[in-house]
């Protein structure tokens, strides 16, 4: 475990640790701390703005944990965004800040510039792209200068579909030059359901789009070279053979963020870049008529400021029951669970990508718990531990030089995380081709 100075008494600091997933990731940060050899403990803290919310979520995480000292032994830090100076404090006493306080592009940014500023890394579980680029290209150079590591969207938004794309890479033996990922989420009886605030983060993406693709310009990117024959993208609903289900394009983060990941690979690293296309399942004929309506109906309320209040206000009768104010309980939690299967396709060994049509393919596949509280949690504070561990493997210009703005592939592609999430429940294998 990385050393912890005087002036810094904390590796983890969980910033809105009394919200929903905040109370999780204490959980989780808990039972990693139990797990830590006993000569070098892993000191954590938990920072929000009600003291009195903290002292709840850490009395309830030492009931449900049997854990009892966490009450006594586990120090808490009073922040807020609109404080700038708490936030100052807060960042000069922890080597990592774990924010969970979105939505993100509300409430992400002013964190950021407090952990560039006061030299604590960031790690955050941001699904919106908006955020993750503005961030990229706002305090990369900033972050570079401070040696400070930013790595956003180290939840199941994207680490599952970033970290799966560089595992099929080295399980192919060749050139792998495209891949199709397709999500399939399993519930029991009493369904699947996610927070209140992952839907506001959706319904304000959406109404902005716009200003995502101006975004983009400001970087100045020239177009990735496709390497190998061109993906030919599928329709905007399908029924895939793959998954035995009518499925539409994943609308979440993964794409932008594996692109990311595969530029930074391509530009600093000299990798072959690999085309990817992100699929979700969407079940059967009837769930499609359901989900075609009440995106209609989505598509045209977040275009107006009054249709996006009415969204945000009712969140689970827009949503048809999705995402609600009180989130989803324990038994649903624990009911649930994802499977995110890729299917790649490349050139053997010695054979020239440039000469006729892929000849060899891959499938593998990464599963795990419940998407936002109990796999997004793990992908998190395994993240957090990495870097804390093998801070040396991460991305660097020279031995003084470190630090950026990153993906969590782009940051993490040189340590073991994912064989620390294959054992903290997220499970990468090589699957037979179908």
């Amino acid at each position: 475990m990385a050393s912890v100075t005087s002036s810094r008494p904390f590796h983890l600091i969980i910033f809105g640790a009394s919200g929903f997933t905040g109370q999780f990731v204490v959980q989780e940060v808990a039972r990693c701390a139990a797990e830590s050899p006993g000569g070098s403990p892993l000191k954590w803290a938990v920072a929000g703005r009600s003291r009195q919310r903290l002292e709840e979520v850490l009395k309830q995480a030492a009931e449900r944990l049997s854990m009892p000292e966490l009450t006594t032994d586990i120090d808490i830090i009073v922040a807020d965004v609109s404080i700038e100076e708490s936030l100052s404090i807060m960042c000069q006493q922890g080597l990592v800040i774990l924010n969970c306080v979105g939505p993100y592009r509300f409430y992400g940014e002013p964190v950021v510039k407090a952990c560039v500023e006061n030299g604590a890394h960031y790690i955050d579980i941001c699904g919106e792209p908006q955020f993750l680029e503005r961030m990229q290209l706002e305090y990369h150079t900033k972050a570079l200068d401070r040696g400070v590591y930013v790595i956003g969207s180290c939840g199941f938004d994207s680490i599952p579909a970033d970290l799966g794309i560089l595992y099929t890479n080295r399980q192919f033996r060749g050139t792998l030059t495209a891949v199709e990922s397709f999500l399939n989420i399993s519930s029991g009886p009493k369904g699947a359901s996610g927070h209140d605030a992952t839907w506001q983060s959706a319904v304000y993406g959406f109404a902005d789009s716009r200003s995502l693709r101006q975004l983009r310009k400001k970087f100045g990117h020239k177009p990735l070279p496709v390497v190998g024959a061109k993906v030919h993208k599928r329709g905007f609903v399908f029924f895939s053979k793959e998954i035995e289900q009518y499925v539409i394009p994943f609308m979440g983060s993964d794409p932008s963020v594996v692109k990311r990941t595969q530029r930074f690979l391509y530009e600093e690293e000299h990798h072959s870049p690999v085309q990817y296309s992100a699929y979700v399942g969407v079940g059967g004929i009837f769930s499609l008529v359901k989900l075609f309506c009440g995106g209609l109906l989505f598509w045209f309320m977040v275009k107006f400021s009054l249709g996006r209040r009415l969204l945000t206000t009712f969140p689970s009768f827009f949503s048809f029951g999705m995402f609600t104010k009180a989130g989803p309980s324990m038994k649903q939690i624990e009911d649930t669970c994802f499977s995110l299967t890729f299917f790649g396709e490349g050139y053997s060994e010695g054979t020239d990508p440039a000469q006729g049509r892929p000849n060899a393919k891959i499938c593998t596949q990464v599963i795990g718990g419940e998407p936002g509280y109990v796999a997004t949690v793990s992908a998190m504070v395994q993240a957090a531990v990495t870097l804390l561990n093998e801070l040396h493997s991460l991305p660097r210009r020279s031995d003084t030089h470190v630090g950026g703005v990153y993906t969590p592939g782009a940051a993490f592609y040189k340590t073991t995380l994912i064989d620390r999430l294959h054992n903290h429940g997220i499970k990468f294998s090589v699957r037979t081709f179908q």
